[in-house]
């Protein structure tokens, strides 16, 4: 029988997991406005709203559940940091689509699809590891690997930048910057989330 670290009841841990799960649709979504003409980028931002709009949904649902359970499956302020950093995640990917939307670029460097797969591998991780933080099952390699994809993506951002300088005329290089900096801080956030995880494994252990 595996050691219950947390033997109470699951339901945050499964909120948590559908939080990351709408990352990775969010993810599907920008990679359609990557994909799509100038034209669809209004439809496709609205699409990235609601998909924030139900993590958002899904956070106050676990505020609700953490004042309203007597045991919850670990400390309320694990589950309210973890949350917080999901929904923080997901807001700024929403923010990328919607900048794509407002400037109205018809074409973004390959390093966006390159940061795009970092985020998708993060978000997948993550939402298998929420539904594994009543046990210890792997939890550290996926903090191991959260960190190295964070690390991937650092080096991309600073070559996407790099690039950026030198092919475009500085109104166009303000507008992508923005692109970069919103796709490089949702792994951030990401990384916020499995840093939180490995503070929890060397509090319970």
């Amino acid at each position: 029988m595996k050691l219950r670290l947390f033997p109470q009841e699951n339901a945050g841990l499964e909120l948590l997991s559908r939080m990351a799960r709408q990352l990775v649709l969010g993810v599907g979504t920008m990679s359609a406005v990557l994909g799509a003409t100038t034209e669809e980028y209004d439809r496709l931002a609205e699409e990235m709203h609601q998909h924030e709009a139900v993590s958002t949904d899904l956070h106050f649902a676990l505020l609700t559940s953490m004042r309203t359970s007597f045991v919850n499956p670990l400390p309320r302020e694990d589950l309210y940091t973890l949350s917080r950093l999901l929904n923080e995640a997901i807001e700024k990917l929403d923010g990328a689509a919607e900048l794509i939307a407002l400037y109205k670029l018809s074409r973004l460097s390959p390093r966006a699809a390159e940061q795009l797969e970092v985020i998708h591998r993060q978000a997948e991780l993550t939402a298998t590891a929420m539904q594994r933080l009543d046990s210890m099952d792997e939890l550290e390699e996926y903090w191991i690997e959260i960190l190295r994809l964070a690390r991937r993506a650092e080096r991309t951002h600073r070559s996407w930048c790099a690039e950026l300088l030198g092919e475009h005329k500085p109104l166009a290089y303000a507008r992508h910057r923005d692109i970069a900096n919103q796709l490089v801080e949702v792994t951030k956030d990401i990384r916020k989330v499995a840093t939180h995880v490995g503070s929890i494994l060397v509090k319970e252990s």
